[in-house]
């Protein structure tokens, strides 16, 4: 049951890292309260920093494979 709902909020993390690489709103986050919201919006601002400090779309994806 951890395993699972540990994979879920890795998987919510990636999802907004992702969303934010395509210049995507954070307003667009697809769950409403809980752990799974809070690390959406955590990979979304993750990715904004890692696109002003200048990391480029290839560069962020490899990245976010690497953390998987």
């Amino acid at each position: 049951m951890k395993r699972q709902k540990r994979n879920q909020i890795e998987h919510a993390f990636s999802k907004g890292y992702m969303a934010a690489i395509k210049g995507r709103s954070r307003e667009l986050c697809p769950h409403q309260s809980g752990d799974a919201r809070q690390e959406w919006l955590s990979g979304w601002r993750e990715a904004r920093e890692d696109h002003w400090n200048g990391y480029n779309m290839a560069a962020c994806a490899h990245k976010l494979s690497a953390l998987g």
